[in-house]
């Protein structure tokens, strides 16, 4: 019988993976854990082996080999229950069994998950406070974009909030109350703030990287129903672009 770590042994705080900074753990409980993901992971199915920075495919490889933040918790299983786009950094959340993903997933899906995202787009919002509304479809002519599509696109809906404008960029708060690939980000292009660092939806800046975060994340868990908040720290991220 495989006997599990002991009660005594100290976990670590990040998740170590080859050839890459650790990763912070922000959050964990019986059925959960969340990560403070960095820019350049992709969250792609695990046999899908066209890159190395398969997020998914690095953890499962590292519980299998018994690495030893995963060890001394004992786990064998953990899984993405949302996503985010490869280049966006943030509040990230796993599930520790097949049975938890499931729940997890049902709160994202009937929209009790709350999110908020920072973004730092070009130019000043005309409005402090917007709800963009616009149907989102993928666009079948440029590979990876998506795009507006008010007959075949699927409902979509953020709402947004200007925090502070700064020379050319604005600090903007964005909440999505669904979770349509790049979301935030069409919806910012098409209110005439595009993200900067977007090279998908129109403002490259330089050698700036994509200005979109998560920075919260907050539930009822779905086993205790106990309230969870979630939050990634903000600094450094606000410090890149001048705020």
């Amino acid at each position: 019988m495989e006997l599990g770590p002991p009660n005594n042994v100290m976990k670590p705080n990040c998740i170590e993976l080859p050839d890459c900074e650790p990763i912070p753990i922000l959050y964990e409980d019986r059925s959960a854990l969340a990560i403070d993901k960095p820019r350049g992971w992709m969250l792609a199915p695990v046999a899908w082996q066209n890159t190395s920075r398969n997020l998914q495919a690095a953890i499962e490889s590292s519980i299998a080999g018994r690495d030893f933040w995963a060890q001394s918790r004992g786990l064998k299983f953990l899984r993405h229950v949302h996503r985010l786009d490869a280049d966006t950094s943030g509040v990230l959340l796993f599930a520790k069994s097949p049975g938890a993903v499931k729940r997890f997933f049902d709160l994202f899906e009937s929209r009790q998950m709350e999110k908020t995202y920072l973004a730092v787009v070009a130019g000043e919002p005309k409005q402090n406070e917007w709800t963009c509304e616009l149907k989102l479809a993928p666009d079948k002519k440029r590979f990876r974009k998506m795009k507006v599509d008010s007959r075949y696109g699927k409902d979509a809906e953020t709402h947004f909030k200007m925090l502070e404008t700064r020379g050319k960029f604005t600090l903007v708060e964005a909440k999505p109350v669904t979770g349509r690939t790049h979301q935030i980000r069409v919806h910012l292009a098409e209110s005439g703030c595009p993200v900067v660092g977007d090279e998908l939806y129109g403002c490259l800046t330089g050698k700036l990287e994509l200005g979109l975060r998560a920075v919260r994340l907050a539930y009822a868990d779905p086993f205790t129903k106990r309230r969870v908040d979630i939050h990634a720290p903000t600094e450094s991220f606000l410090k890149e672009y001048g705020f």
